[in-house]
């Protein structure tokens, strides 16, 4: 398969489950909710070695907001629940909380009742800094704390809504040079980034150094992916076509397998083109996950 003079290769991307949250951060400006959603999304590129993976879903205009302020939607994946419920209380107590004019509501409301979806704490998980000052209060169909703070009260909602989601969808860019790669990697992610339902939670979307599972050493549960290393090809078993001399990765969590297929297309035929040579993705012989998307079928429209 072929795509704009570029090799789409016949493999498939190997994703894992994950639980996921959507935070809606509003605030009274631009500038404090930019702020917020730095240090909330900050350090949450892998679950190797972050809490959780993080990332900006989309601005949300006021009318998408409980408060009918500016906000935002912020998305948060972590393997198990429990862990997800720490990630995202712990990040709202220190990123959010501290943020002046911020407040903090649940982003996935009313979920039904299901075997794949739960409750988390949210303000019930920082209430306790109000030091016996904090109330619980109805506002509609939401509890919301008030938490006085110096600059007035934070308003944080009780519980959050966590839904199971994918994490590890990906793809690899495969570029003659580093200057046609990267430029293929952001029109990539810029094209990933209107779309619901999901985050690229690398810098800028595009991950240098995609990792394999294991590694020589002990205790080190992920190592450099080798056979995408251009400077290990003589060295390696590599999986590089000859003129490709530089790789990039843009890996894609979601909320459901629908969304994540339809990232990958997105940013896929984005990044097809003068350049690149391939389009790859990584797959570690089911030792990751067990959730496969194959690359063909996902650009013929299937998820």
């Amino acid at each position: 398969m072929q795509l704009h003079g570029t090799i789409i290769e016949d493999t498939h991307a190997e994703a894992f489950p994950m639980w996921a949250c959507r935070l809606v951060v509003t605030a009274a400006d631009d500038h404090w909710l930019h702020a917020a959603v730095a240090a909330t999304t900050g350090y949450g590129t892998s679950i190797i070695g972050c809490d959780a993976e993080v990332g900006l879903e989309r601005y949300l205009p006021p009318d998408e907001t409980p408060d009918r302020r500016r906000g935002a939607a912020i998305l948060l994946f972590a393997r198990g629940i429990e862990s997800l419920a720490d990630a995202v209380g712990n990040r709202t107590g220190q990123c959010v909380m501290t943020c002046p004019t911020t407040a903090a509501f649940d982003g996935l409301p009313g979920l039904p009742d299901r075997s794949d979806a739960g409750r988390i704490d949210l303000g019930n998980h920082i209430q306790y800094f109000g030091d016996q000052h904090q109330r619980l209060a109805a506002s509609g169909d939401r509890q919301i704390w008030h938490i006085p703070v110096m600059e007035g009260e934070f308003l944080v909602e009780d519980t959050a809504g966590a839904v199971r989601a994918i994490g590890g969808g990906n793809f690899l860019i495969c570029g003659v040079d580093q200057p046609s790669a990267l430029a293929a990697a952001r029109r990539a992610v810029e094209a990933i980034a209107p779309l619901p339902q999901v985050i690229t939670p690398f810098p800028g979307g595009v991950v240098r150094c995609g990792s394999k599972v294991g590694s020589r050493y002990r205790g080190v549960p992920a190592s450099t992916n080798d056979a995408f290393c251009p400077t290990l090809r003589h060295a390696t078993e590599t999986r590089l076509r000859e003129s490709v001399r530089c790789v990039y990765e843009v890996v894609i969590d979601g909320l459901s397998r629908d969304a994540v297929a339809g990232a990958m297309r997105a940013g896929i035929a984005a990044a097809c083109g003068p350049g690149i040579v391939a389009i790859s993705a990584g797959n570690y012989g089911g030792k990751l996950g067990d959730i496969c998307f194959d690359l063909h079928p996902i650009m013929k429209g299937s998820p």
